[in-house]
């Protein structure tokens, strides 16, 4: 397995999928939807996926001496190796955030959401909706990438849209706080992200993976 994922790393992610992950610079944009970071960071990992595809890496694989399940296994491997190192890079700049630069004024007049915990939950939910919706669409064919990216970009900017709107909502104040006010609850969500990212990980990895196996390449 972990020569699979080597592989993955070091052949079928293309030079810019490692670039995007810059993208989670954007949360020090002011005035700017900085979930869209989230999003960037998914684009890279498509574009791992399309250079696979025309390189015939799929294929490829296949015919290697491992299981397909393991091909699947490798793939989802990979995307979480990326996803957590940008989940990094946005706990690093969202920490900064937090603690230096709190009280700024572009920050404190910023109407769009803060770089906080709950930011961070909402970084896990959409890397978790990334891996159901495009990965596991692309398992339906192993050829196909078109249709699920497009799926996974309609609901990521709808969740994007709706995390801008809840802050707003009476009661829900404690979800925009720019320092470490309000910090227990908001660390109360994120683990539930983390879970949720998880669970629904896991699971569309098993679905994947019986759909890969169901699938004549």
């Amino acid at each position: 397995m972990k020569h699979l994922i080597y592989k993955e790393l070091k052949l079928a992610a293309p030079l810019l999928t490692y670039l995007f992950l810059g993208f989670t610079l954007m949360t020090f944009i002011p005035g700017y939807p900085i979930l869209c970071g989230v999003f960037f960071v998914g684009m890279g990992i498509f574009q791992g996926y399309q250079y696979s595809r025309e390189s015939g890496d799929i294929l490829y694989s296949v015919i290697l001496p491992v299981k397909k399940t393991d091909v699947v296994k490798a793939k989802y491997w990979t995307a979480v190796i990326l996803q957590m190192t940008a989940f990094v890079l946005f706990v690093t700049f969202t920490v900064i955030r937090m603690l230096y630069l709190s009280e700024a004024v572009i920050y404190v007049n910023n109407a769009l959401m803060g770089a906080n915990f709950t930011f961070l939950a909402y970084v896990l939910l959409l890397f978790a909706i990334f891996n159901i919706i495009f990965i596991g669409g692309f398992f339906k064919t192993a050829y196909r990438i078109g249709k699920p990216f497009v799926q996974y970009i309609i609901v990521c900017f709808t969740i994007t849209a709706a995390a801008e709107v809840l802050r707003y909502i009476p009661g829900l104040e404690w979800m925009n706080t720019l320092g470490f006010e309000h910090a227990g609850v908001q660390l109360i969500l994120l683990l539930c992200a983390v879970i949720i990212y998880i669970m629904l990980t896991i699971g569309s990895c098993k679905i994947s993976q019986k759909r890969f196996d169901r699938i004549d390449l």
